[in-house]
């Protein structure tokens, strides 16, 4: 009897823990379900539609929608604007982030100081970083083309806006990748470093042959956010190019593309098919990334 009590006693008191964790998480799962569900399903849905004012209204329509936006070549020219920004702040976002990383993580002077300044960019609004920026790409008045005699139309001229834009992206990102490579670089034992002293190895070539392949891992992992972050970008490109501006169509991103479509042009549903374009994209392109993994990441 005495057992049979206690067995009863235990499951009431883990259907209270039961009953509490799940209030606890209720928030969050409601949160989930409303804010990141629920739109992904209507999403999914809407592409499927022509849709009408405040979403009401839709009718379906099957891969119309589709259809028109593979064939349309405006899709494909902002995709590879999106790329060519990518190859860019990839890249260089990642190899400077790395070389700081490496400096900032040896006992100097002032290197908490260092950390700080590069990992300013990523507590700026981005409203604030266009507007500092637009100023430094002024052809008549901006501190770069004063400071260095210099007529260049950096965020107007089609041939180099996407790397002028490129490179803010790059200045954006720089201090995210290197708290990441200072972590990583932390958690390498400092025994594999003492001995390729000893074996006469220089700097140079600890770094290539200790540094970088136990390093692969974060680095992997680093370039993988920055590519879906790179192929996502939009708040950039929105505040740093006017609509007027004559290199948009050389600069304009797949996300800025949607937004054109979804709330300048109200045609929400075609909008919705660029975005589902864009996702299997960026699934396919994570898909290709993760089979290359077992190739290029050392595991230890």
């Amino acid at each position: 009897m005495k057992e049979k009590a206690l067995k009863k006693k235990r499951t009431q008191a883990q259907k209270r823990e039961m009953i509490w964790a799940y209030c606890f998480i209720a928030p969050t799962m409601i949160g989930l379900i409303v804010l990141n569900f629920y739109p992904a399903i209507d999403t999914l849905w809407q592409s499927f539609c022509k849709t009408g004012d405040f979403g009401k209204g839709n009718i379906f329509i099957g891969f119309a929608n589709y259809a028109t936006v593979l064939s349309n070549s405006e899709t494909w020219h902002s995709l590879w604007n999106t790329i060519k920004y990518a190859l860019i702040e990839v890249p260089f976002g990642v190899v400077i982030a790395l070389v700081l990383a490496v400096f900032l993580n040896k006992k100097l002077k002032g290197t908490s100081l260092f950390r700080t300044i590069f990992f300013l960019p990523m507590v700026c609004a981005p409203a604030a970083v266009a507007m500092v920026w637009k100023w430094l790409y002024n052809q008549q008045f901006g501190l770069i083309n004063n400071t260095f005699g210099t007529n260049v139309a950096w965020i107007s001229d089609p041939n180099i806006a996407w790397i002028s834009i490129g490179i803010i992206g790059v200045w954006s990102i720089i201090g995210y990748n290197m708290v990441l490579f200072i972590s990583g670089l932390q958690e390498i034992p400092g025994d594999y470093y003492e001995a390729a002293e000893i074996d006469g190895a220089t700097g140079i070539r600890q770094f290539f042959h200790i540094t970088v392949p136990l390093l692969s891992p974060t680095t992997f992992f680093i370039v993988q956010t920055r590519i879906i972050g790179a192929l996502t970008i939009f708040d950039l490109m929105f505040m740093v190019m006017d609509k007027t501006n004559l290199a948009l169509q050389n600069t304009q991103s797949i996300v800025y593309l949607f937004y054109t479509y979804a709330f300048t042009n109200g045609n929400k549903g075609y909008g919705a098919t660029i975005v589902v374009v864009l996702v299997i994209f960026i699934m396919l392109v994570t898909f290709i990334l993760q089979r290359a993994e077992k190739k290029l990441v050392y595991h230890p």
